[in-house]
């Protein structure tokens, strides 16, 4: 037997203290300005992912080495009072790599359980794509479900829990495309391009300091956020009323994708709650209490770019998914405001 009692799958917390539209808007401003002293330009990436963890979800950040996906992460964990896995994905890892296994122990004849770098707040999965289709699996155990198992026993992960996974788009050797029903689980799909020429020589002069290393200095990263402050943050982010006006919108989006020109696979369910909970954190992102059609406009693309499977005549046309939202957001009506 093991030695390690499993922890209970969804084991009951008290409530965190409500936080006003003031505190809410103060904390995500922190947050920008600590993640900011590492993390040099592409606003509008880090807003998206940071959009990801006021809604409690888990990204996928697509963009060519070198353009700071992992400085990203480590900035974002530093700047929460929280734990930071991180696995550097490859053919050969295994599950077990990733949730952990259970070792013998001879002094004491027994089996004891030792974790994977899984066991953390805030999981950097890096190259996802490169891990085969049994240790993707694993992962979606823990990105669905909170959980995983070890030896038939499940294993609560510790809340909150988010997952921001890296992938490459040129390369494709050596690679496993990610199955559909993971994409799925993704919150948001970044894109992250080349700086602008402006930010690009930012970076540069920041290294140019008498320092060794070519990375950027995490350590000016100060925490402004403890565990249950980031919770409290995200039950507020929750709290939003979102009119039903705005609901019917969002789900007339998701559904208009399914029947759109050039796409044999829309947007499932997934797809409308994804809208909303990402309506609400943009919402809180430009200090209101409430939720506009804009809000989900804004939110379209990140969330939902993962979500369809355009056919060949349009991969033909050198169309992408982007291509597709703009313009069904173009001919959705949205609800007067």
């Amino acid at each position: 037997m093991t030695t390690e009692t499993p922890s209970p799958v969804a084991a009951p917390e008290p409530p965190p203290a409500a936080l006003s539209l003031q505190e809410l808007a103060a904390r995500t401003a922190a947050l920008r300005e600590q993640v900011s002293r590492a993390f040099i330009g592409q606003t509008e990436v880090f807003d998206q992912v940071l959009l990801a963890l006021l809604a409690a979800g888990h990204v996928l950040i697509e963009g060519v080495p070198g353009l700071g996906k992992t400085l990203l992460v480590r900035a974002l964990a530093a700047s929460v009072s929280c734990t930071f896995g991180r696995i550097q994905f490859t053919p050969d890892l295994m599950p077990t790599d990733v949730t952990g296994h259970a070792v013998y122990d001879p002094k004491a004849e027994r089996f004891q359980i030792r974790r994977g770098p899984v066991f953390a707040n805030l999981l950097l999965a890096d190259e996802i794509n490169r891990a085969p289709a049994k240790t993707q699996a694993a992962l979606l155990e823990s990105m669905q479900e909170g959980q995983v198992t070890i030896e038939g026993r499940r294993f609560a992960l510790p809340a909150p829990f988010m997952v921001v996974a890296t992938q490459n788009p040129i390369e494709q050797e050596g690679t496993y495309p990610l199955p559909e029903a993971q994409l799925d689980r993704f919150l948001v799909k970044v894109l992250i391009a080349y700086p602008s020429f402006e930010d690009e020589k930012r970076m540069v002069e920041e290294v140019l300091g008498g320092r060794i290393a070519a990375d950027l200095d995490v350590s000016r990263v100060q925490p402004v956020l403890s565990q249950p402050e980031l919770h409290a943050l995200q039950q507020g982010v929750a709290a939003l009323h979102v009119d039903p006006a705005v609901v019917d919108y969002a789900v007339r989006i998701v559904r208009a994708s399914r029947e759109w020109p050039g796409v044999i696979g829309g947007a499932g369910p997934r797809g409308g709650l994804a809208l909303v909970r990402l309506a609400r954190a943009q919402a809180v992102l430009d200090g209101r209490d409430f939720v506009t059609p804009d809000d989900v406009r804004a939110v379209t693309l990140p969330a939902l770019r993962h979500r369809l499977t355009l056919a060949p005549e349009a991969l033909i046309e050198r169309q992408d998914a982007d291509d597709i939202l703009k313009a069904l957001l173009h001919k959705v009506a949205a609800p007067r405001q």
